[in-house]
């Protein structure tokens, strides 16, 4: 029993790289909100205050992505 308790939490889950991609999402989403429940005065400008830093976030982090993609390939 506890050998199967300790492979299922030792053990890697294999994802393919569209579903890494997409798991992005709910940690980007995570952050802007935290961040902006912490730095906006009113309340009611956290939803849409987090759901721009979250699509700055997420453009941002696909950007260096992507420049790191192409100077990889430049390099090598």
């Amino acid at each position: 029993m506890t050998t199967a308790l300790t492979d299922f939490v030792l053990g890697a889950i294999e994802l393919a790289p569209a579903q890494r991609q997409l798991l992005m999402l709910p940690l980007c989403l995570s952050i802007a909100v935290v961040y902006k429940t912490m730095r906006c005065d009113s309340v009611r400008e956290v939803p849409l205050e987090s759901l721009v830093l979250w699509g700055t976030l997420v453009i941002g982090m696909y950007a260096v992505g992507i420049g790191l993609w192409v100077l990889y390939s430049i390099m090598v």
